[in-house]
């Protein structure tokens, strides 16, 4: 048994904890948020996860799992500490790494042993060097430490299985060493393990995530094409992933992507790109595709209301993805502010995003059903594509509309059914 600290009860940082904790190590998380920490205790979640809760339950129960607001509490006796902080856009796009270095002095001046510093967190290439050098400048009197780089590849919604079934683990550090112990601390996922320098490793995560973006862009840009000619894109995805050069993951059209970490990311790596003189001209194109999907989801529900101003929308679906209720760039944001903009009335309706969503939303009513969000409605938007939408009563679904109108942005009915059914129905790229 390993006694772990992970700083940042996040997405990341809880579902770090709560899995390692679930391999049988002694796991104490922390954060300086003490609501956050006195609701864990309690077992009230600050996010939903599938799975996550019964997790978190079932650890603290063993005694594996502990949270507290103390830095000295915390790393007493802790041989790996992960920093798993918020790194969100700054001003012009770069990553805002106030949290990290918070986490790293507060680290510095509490250690009281040799430790194994793990950045978790997203974080521009060379910040595990700035990150030894925040701890060397704050430590009180010196003490060995070693900076490792440990990027999580996380989807939320599916969180815990990707924790523990990774495609691979990729560890950097210049000490191979502490490489080695992280490593081993990974060897009961049974992935395969990459062992690199900090730079590199830090550099697989911005690269695999702009490239995963990169795929959904691509993808809308050929469902635009797809529907200026007849074609189907879902066939052509379908097609195109047979090929296990490209393989079909990520290659479904609809409204894009939105969340914590593909914008920040993507954007970051641009800024990171531009400081050194370079000009990433594919990175602008793909954040420019994604945006513009949002704006002619809009466009396309005003053309087939004639006009916006006095009609009523009801959007199916709020959080940036299913299965999850993170808001965080949703494209339901931009969609919702844009009809209400130009006149119209808001409806929504999603099983698990609208607490979240009435902050962010005020304008918009939040019903307790679909159905709810349909009755009297001039429209519909499919934006999040929950299971719960896909088997929906249709029949009933069309009586409560003002007028039978189906704006799918995620593709989730049949064109063909949809149509026969008499509904006035347009999707992405079919």
């Amino acid at each position: 048994m390993k006694q772990i600290c992970v700083v940042g009860v996040g997405y990341v940082g809880l579902v770090t904890g709560a899995c390692f904790s679930d391999l049988g190590n002694r796991v104490i998380a922390l954060d300086v948020n003490e609501q956050r920490i006195e609701n864990l205790k309690k077992g009230i979640m600050p996010i939903y996860e599938p799975g996550l809760e019964e997790l978190v339950r079932r650890n603290v129960k063993a005694g594996r799992l502990s949270f507290t607001t103390d830095y000295a509490e915390a790393l007493q006796g802790t041989e790996f500490v992960f920093i798993a902080v918020g790194t969100p856009s700054g001003v012009n796009g770069e990553a805002d790494l106030q949290y990290v270095a918070s986490a790293a002095e507060s680290i510095a001046r509490n250690m009281s042993a040799p430790l194994i510093i793990i950045n978790k967190s997203t974080v521009p290439i060379g910040t595990g060097d700035w990150v030894a050098d925040i701890v060397k400048r704050a430590q009180p009197r010196p003490i060995d430490f070693s900076v490792v780089s440990c990027p999580e590849f996380l989807r939320e919604g599916s969180a815990i299985g990707d924790f523990m079934n990774p495609h691979r683990t990729v560890i950097g550090s210049f000490d191979r060493e502490a490489a080695n112990k992280v490593a081993q601390l990974h060897l009961p996922l049974r992935a395969p393990i990459v062992i690199t320098d900090l730079r590199t490793a830090e550099m697989i995560k911005y690269a695999s995530n702009a490239f995963l973006a990169t795929k959904i862009s691509f993808i809308n840009e050929i469902a635009e094409i797809c529907e200026a000619y007849g074609a189907d894109v879902k066939e052509v995805a379908a097609g195109m992933g047979y090929d296990a050069r490209i393989g079909r993951h990520f290659l479904d059209a609809g409204l894009g992507w939105g969340g914590s970490c593909f914008p920040k990311d993507v954007k970051a790596l641009a800024y990171m790109a531009e400081e050194k003189g370079l000009n990433p001209r594919i990175l602008h194109s793909v954040m420019q595709v994604n945006y513009d999907r949002r704006r002619d989801v809009v466009k396309w529900t005003e053309s087939l209301l004639g006009g916006l101003r006095g009609k009523t929308i009801a959007l199916f679906g709020l959080a940036f993805k299913p299965n999850t209720d993170d808001m965080r760039d949703a494209p339901s944001i931009d969609i919702a502010q844009a009809l209400t903009a130009a006149g119209a009335t808001v409806r929504a309706y999603d099983p698990v995003a609208m607490d979240a969503a009435r902050v962010i939303l005020p304008a918009v009513q939040m019903c307790s059903d679909p159905y709810e969000a349909a009755t009297g409605a001039d429209a519909v938007i499919v934006v999040t594509e929950w299971n719960e939408f896909k088997q929906l009563d249709l029949e009933k679904l069309k009586a409560l509309l003002k007028t039978p109108i189906v704006m799918d942005a995620r593709n989730i009915y049949e064109p063909a059914r949809m149509r026969e059914m008499g509904f006035q129905y347009r999707a992405i790229g079919r």
